[in-house]
C-alpha cells in the first residue's frame, strides 16, 4: 500500500487577554494536528508578516474589546486579509466572550462578515467565557468543517499498488 500526501498548510492566528482565547485555540491546535502534519500557530504580529495564500487554511482567533470591537492587535490582522487576494484560501474564526455584555463576541462577528467576503468561510465557534470538556468536540466539528473546504488536492490519498 502507498501513500501520496499533498498535505495542506494551516496556520492559527490568535491574541488573548485573560487566556481564554489562547486555551480554545490550543485545543484547536491540538485537533488540527490529529489531521495535518503543517500546523502552524502566530501571534498577530508575526502573521502580517506571513503571505497570507501561503496557507491553504487560516483560523483566526480573537476576544472582543468594548463594546464589541475588534482588539487592537487583531485589527492588523482584519486589515491583512482585506489588503490580501486571498477569496481561494480557506477560514475559521472563533474566540471567547462574556453573554454579560450587549454583543457577544462581537469581535468574532466582525471578523466572520469580512472573511466570508474575502475568502472560503468554513466555520464560526464563540465560546462562553472559558472553554470547557464540551468545546472539544465544537473544535473537532471545526476541523472538519475546515477541511471539508480543501481542495481535493490537500487531502491525503492511500491507494493499494
Amino acid at each position: 500500500m502507498a501513500s501520496m500526501s499533498c498535505e495542506p498548510e494551516i496556520a492559527i492566528v490568535y491574541s488573548s487577554v485573560t487566556g481564554n482565547t489562547a486555551e480554545l485555540a490550543g485545543m484547536l491546535m491540538e485537533c488540527a494536528q490529529e489531521r495535518w502534519k503543517n500546523v502552524r500557530v502566530f501571534g498577530p504580529r508575526e502573521f502580517c508578516r506571513e503571505k497570507i495564500t501561503d496557507f491553504d487554511a487560516v483560523m483566526v482567533g480573537t476576544y472582543t474589546w468594548g463594546s464589541g470591537e475588534i482588539p487592537h492587535d487583531m485589527r492588523k490582522v482584519y486589515r491583512h486579509f482585506e489588503a490580501s487576494e486571498c477569496k481561494n484560501v480557506v477560514t475559521a474564526v472563533f474566540g471567547t466572550g462574556d453573554s454579560f455584555f450587549a454583543e457577544f463576541c462581537g469581535g468574532v462577528d466582525r471578523f466572520r462578515d469580512m472573511l466570508f467576503v474575502q475568502t472560503q468561510l468554513a466555520a464560526v465557534l464563540k465560546v462562553e467565557l472559558s472553554p470547557e470538556e464540551r468545546e472539544q468536540s465544537r473544535c473537532e466539528k471545526l476541523i472538519m468543517a475546515v477541511g471539508k473546504k480543501l481542495p481535493a488536492e490537500k487531502v491525503t490519498v492511500t491507494h493499494t499498488i
